[in-house]
């Protein structure tokens, strides 16, 4: 039974991302972090990925809360705040659904959320770790080259940038952008007035990550 309502559960995603077309999502959590954080990032990402990349992904991406059916709606949903994140054990399975059945879960650090987010992750998966992903994964050479592994957007605590994931049957699943702050670089270049070449880097890495969850 089981088994036959996983079965299900795919091919319900599978037919709702074919009928709703290319669109991406914020995903509303709880715990007080500031999830509606980088207002403009997604907006530019999209811009970005639609002009580089070939996708044809809706301007304007949609919020979702993390324990509402409306989260399969969505092949891509997007994470990110600087604070305090917490799950309900019905919000962690049906996260855990929706990545084990064909979603794709991006996590950006703003800067603050990391110990939090681990706590909370270990509902998600109480089996599974965070594992760093090596450079040589196709995430970071599929469509632009990044040889040396996530770039660094934003210093920090000057630690050197970490993409974390964690895999279900050898495929990745959710990712974790930790001390490299993706999503500044996706902002409009007035808030951060970081120069071109590192809001590139950051839209290209971008466009890398949206490139393969849509392919997977």
């Amino acid at each position: 039974m089981k088994q036959l309502t996983a079965e299900l559960l795919i091919l319900t995603f599978l037919m709702t991302i074919i009928c709703s077309g290319q669109e991406i999502a914020v995903l509303k959590y709880n715990g007080g972090g500031d999830w509606y954080a980088n207002p403009t990032a997604l907006p530019n990402l999209i811009t970005f990925c639609n002009a580089n990349i070939n996708t044809t992904i809706k301007a304007k991406p949609k919020t979702v809360e993390v324990g509402s059916a409306a989260i399969f709606q969505y092949p891509f949903i997007h994470m990110t705040g600087h604070g305090n994140v917490v799950f309900s054990a019905d919000e962690a399975e049906n996260l855990r659904n929706y990545v084990l059945s064909g979603g794709f879960l991006h996590i950006d650090d703003n800067y603050g959320m990391e110990p939090y987010l681990r706590k909370e992750l270990s509902k998600v998966f109480p089996d599974k770790q965070l594992e760093e992903i090596g450079n040589e994964h196709e995430i970071f050479r599929d469509k632009y080259a990044f040889p040396d592994g996530l770039p660094k957007i934003h210093e920090h605590d000057n630690k050197r940038p970490q993409a974390l994931g964690l895999f279900h049957e050898g495929k990745l699943v959710l990712l974790f952008t930790y001390e490299s702050d993706l999503g500044d670089g996706w902002e409009d270049s007035s808030v951060h007035n970081d120069p071109l070449v590192v809001r590139e880097k950051a839209l290209k890495m971008g466009a890398n990550i949206v490139n393969y969850a849509f392919k997977h």
